[in-house]
């Protein structure tokens, strides 16, 4: 039976806040993000995360990705560290310089996409996996890595619990929490009222959001604000809720807009309200 303990609604009154920065603060105090993404014709993911990640603050931001975005990366931006890899030897050595990992956003699954994600899984530091790195778990192509947390939507969690999306949208909370203890990961159940559940049974709700957040890379940025939050020290859980409030909280600012509000659009606001809750300065 699943460890289910009392349901938290999130708040701004009870979310984690990142310490103001020291005058003297460096680059390398605030983490080094490594972004694991975008396979052929799904380069725009892989930017979409690691801009996410910049905007929220990570001091050094590298990405992994197909020869042939590399341009397009270092147009849009210049700030990161952008890597074609061929073949899984090339990611060792990023993969040594990062203290935390964002893997999955348009990663695909062809023979390349297994290779890196099985490279990836033996790093010894907090990994975010989600899409097609969702669905590589599912299919057993690696063990989940040792420090995770995994961002589903239903469909994705569906695959993972090896059930019917309609079975876990009818519960939820069991099936975010059956997630995380069968992963042992903080878990990020996706959707309305999206749900972030730990292995020993925490479970909180963020009630925000809208429905112009539905269309393509959303996610992709939701991936990039977690994996800056615990770059900058905070831990998995209370990184995936703040992440998932931000995230919806900009969703609703940018709701006046109606239709066609598109994810590159979030990272601005998102960068704003991150500065509202937790001021770089105190």
């Amino acid at each position: 039976m699943t460890n289910t303990k009392s349901l938290r609604s999130i708040h701004a009154g009870n979310l984690p806040r990142l310490a103001p920065r020291a005058m003297d603060c460096h680059k390398g105090q605030l983490g080094h993000v490594l972004v694991v993404a975008g396979d052929q014709g799904m380069g725009g993911a892989a930017l979409l995360c690691a801009e996410a990640t910049l905007r929220c603050g990570a001091g050094m931001v590298s990405l992994a990705t197909r020869e042939q975005h590399i341009s397009a990366a270092l147009g849009r931006l210049p700030e990161v560290m952008s890597h074609g890899i061929g073949t899984s030897t090339q990611l060792r050595e990023p993969l040594t310089r990062a203290s935390v990992i964002a893997v999955g956003p348009g990663l695909g699954q062809s023979a390349w996409s297994r290779a890196l994600l099985s490279c990836t899984a033996h790093r010894q530091v907090p990994q975010i996996w989600d899409a097609d790195a969702l669905n590589m778990l599912a299919s057993g192509v690696c063990q989940p890595a040792q420090q995770l947390i995994i961002t589903p939507h239903p469909g994705e969690a569906a695959r993972l619990l090896n059930i019917s999306t309609a079975q876990v949208q009818s519960d939820r909370n069991n099936a975010a929490l059956q997630l995380a203890q069968r992963y042992n990961a903080v878990t990020v159940l996706k959707g309305h009222h999206s749900l972030i559940a730990t292995p020993n049974g925490e479970l909180s709700c963020v009630e925000r959001g809208h429905p112009v957040m539905a269309g393509a890379g959303f996610g992709d940025v939701l991936t990039g604000v977690i994996a800056a939050l615990i770059a900058q020290g905070l831990t998995a859980y209370p990184a995936a809720c703040l992440a998932v409030w931000l995230h919806a909280c900009a969703g609703e600012q940018l709701a006046h807009a109606g239709r066609g509000v598109v994810a590159s659009d979030m990272c601005h606001s998102i960068r704003y309200l991150l500065e509202e809750h937790s001021p770089c300065q105190a």
